[in-house]
């Protein structure tokens, strides 16, 4: 049977409360494939659903929450198209990857891209204070929504070849093994939420209300020597930590790490 696009009508008697029962029909529209170029604003869903702004509002500010919808003042809400990213617990974690799998387009702006020194970062790889590192600062980007600042540091001796490298649309791990014959084989990551600055902020087009995670992570090849450490700061109301648990092994969210 054809779904009918369209809004549904409400039901003031079902006991569910109006602005639930329009957050669901909005997703139900969503998912039919509507909204795509433009999404209403508040008056017109006034207007469609017969219903109050404060109940337009408040289904508006539930789709926001779960990363479906951006509105901010300003400017018309718009469909995200991508669902908030999920990282699992217990394996490596590709931003690129996980952006690609739900369905959006993943692109890069990149900041800086040059070779440099720094002791406090090249003690966290384990090398002398004045090694040279090759420095990778992005912008990233899904379906062209700001979505996180990824700051990358590699030894010189292992990743100069990147220097060359395009990074609009490619993983920095799968350019790692191409040009420098390296894999990032472990490591440990700490994820924190963090309040963002006014330039960060302005940087990620964060809502006022939109904290951010801050992913710390020390990379290491198959002899386990460090050769990355990244920093990465991403919406939160984009990106989601996932872990298993059953009965036989509990509940563990990841090891213990030790601080740098």
């Amino acid at each position: 049977m054809t779904v009918q696009p369209g809004p549904r009508p409400l039901a003031r008697s079902a006991g569910k409360p109006l602005w639930a029962q329009l957050r669901a029909d909005l997703l139900r529209r969503l998912e039919g494939g509507e909204f795509h170029e433009v999404f209403p604003g508040e008056h017109d869903l006034v207007a469609e659903y017969h219903v109050s702004r404060h109940t337009v509002r408040e289904a508006l500010r539930q789709l926001r929450a779960q990363g479906l919808v951006t509105a901010q003042r300003g400017r018309p809400s718009r469909f995200t198209a991508a669902r908030p990213l999920e990282q699992k617990v217990g394996e490596a974690y590709s931003l690129f990857r996980s952006v690609e799998e739900v369905g959006a387009v993943q692109r890069s702006v990149v900041c800086v891209l040059d070779q440099r020194a720094d002791g406090v970062i090249a003690a966290r790889l384990e090398l002398e204070e004045s090694t040279p590192l090759v420095y990778l600062e992005r912008l990233r980007l899904a379906d062209e929504e700001p979505l996180a600042v990824d700051r990358v540091w590699l030894p010189a001796a292992v990743a100069r070849p990147l220097l060359d490298v395009d990074f609009t649309h490619t993983s920095l791990y799968g350019e790692l093994e191409r040009h420098c014959a390296t894999r990032i084989r472990g490591g440990w990551e700490r994820i924190r939420a963090v309040v963002p600055g006014r330039g960060e902020r302005i940087l990620l087009d964060c809502p006022e209300s939109t904290a951010l995670f801050a992913i710390d992570r020390l990379g290491h090849d198959a002899d386990r020597r460090p050769v990355e450490w990244r920093q990465t700061l991403v919406r939160a109301d984009r990106f989601a930590v996932a872990a298993a648990f059953s009965a036989d092994d509990g509940y563990r969210l990841g090891a213990p790490v030790r601080t740098p």
